[in-house]
């Protein structure tokens, strides 16, 4: 397993103070949850690259660990210490109830094409979403896919009854834990720092991400049966803190406005192929590997458990969620009519 040392609680409040004191205004600070390389960071060093290329602003980009877990970089962005910060919905959720609407079991296509052209034409994504980050002192610069989720266990699942006793490494986040209560599972809340030896010591049985975070954080070593259920995608967000945001001159919006564009583009053009280079790279590191695909039967059996997770959204975030989900709805019906 890679090493990843998180900065200790007076490792960071020693940063954070130097941070909030130090009076350099051009010099932008961007945290966000994975490791070099990863899809996340790929974003972040193309923003960097372009801001700094088109002003006189330079970046600095704070990796998975280096001033905490996600719940820290969401704190320290709200508070001014971070200008930006890339947090997924799963961690958002607990700020933004609404967010949480990516772990709806089976909502999402599955087909990248779909997908992409869905965040690119979303209502729901470019006009809603913006809002209600606004509400809570953020602003939404861009919304992404990462890449289809997949669950990884201690023995390959094909069914809810695979999924019976089963303890599920969760984030944070009251809606996902819902879905792996439909799915028959015990849903169990881990930090990130702690999934890889949770798994080696069975304290969990399992956990879902995309395939390229399995390969880099090095979760096929230790739980190495990869069920591929079409349930869902992983969806990050990058934000600034809107305070920062709305204080910048014009010419700074548009450029991080364009850096964030820039990004983007670049980045759902690593994403393609990012998938299958990764499982490729996990099957020839390990022996232990097993890949199932599940077929529309046993998708079927899944799927039957979604509704209920559908009303416990609705539950958790009354009726601003329930017309957020209608427009994603809506709007997944237009992107799917045009593939027709």
């Amino acid at each position: 397993m890679k090493s990843h040392n998180l900065l200790t609680g007076a490792g960071i409040g020693a940063l954070m103070l130097g941070m909030s004191t130090a009076a350099f205004a051009d010099n932008w600070r961007y945290a966000h949850e994975e490791y070099e390389g990863d899809v996340q960071d790929v974003f972040a060093q193309e923003f960097k690259r372009y801001v700094e290329e088109n002003s006189d602003h330079s970046v600095q980009v704070y990796r998975f660990g280096e001033l905490g877990e996600s719940d820290d970089i969401m704190g320290q962005t709200l508070s001014g210490i971070l200008q930006f910060v890339n947090q997924s919905p799963g961690f958002t959720g607990a700020t933004i109830p609404e967010a949480q609407i990516f772990f709806i079991p089976y909502l999402m296509p599955t087909d990248m094409e779909t997908v992409l052209e869905f965040f690119d034409e979303s209502k729901a994504i470019n006009e809603m979403f913006p809002k209600l980050y606004a509400e809570e002192g953020l602003k939404l610069l861009q919304m992404y896919p990462e890449g289809e989720m997949v669950v990884t266990a201690d023995e390959p699942i094909t069914s809810p009854a695979d999924f019976e006793n089963k303890k599920i490494r969760t984030m944070t986040n009251p809606l996902l834990a819902e879905t792996y209560n439909a799915f028959g599972a015990t849903p169990t809340p881990l930090p990130w720092g702690e999934v890889y030896g949770g798994l080696q010591t069975g304290i969990i049985d399992g956990q879902e991400n995309p395939i390229f975070w399995i390969e880099s954080g090095g979760l096929y070593e230790v739980s190495p049966h990869l069920t591929f259920t079409s349930h869902g995608w992983f969806t990050t967000a990058m934000m600034a803190n809107l305070d920062f945001y709305e204080g910048l001159p014009e010419e700074d919006k548009k450029l991080v406005n364009d850096a964030s564009d820039a990004a983007y583009a670049h980045t759902i053009e690593h994403i393609q192929g990012l998938a299958e280079e990764s499982l490729e790279k996990i099957q020839e590191a390990s022996d232990e590997v097993t890949v199932t695909r599940l077929n529309e039967e046993q998708i079927q059996a899944f799927k039957e458990r979604a509704p209920q997770v559908e009303e416990e959204f609705i539950d958790m975030t009354g009726e601003s969620g329930k017309e957020l989900l209608e427009q994603f709805k809506a709007d997944l019906e237009a992107v799917t009519e045009d593939e027709e």
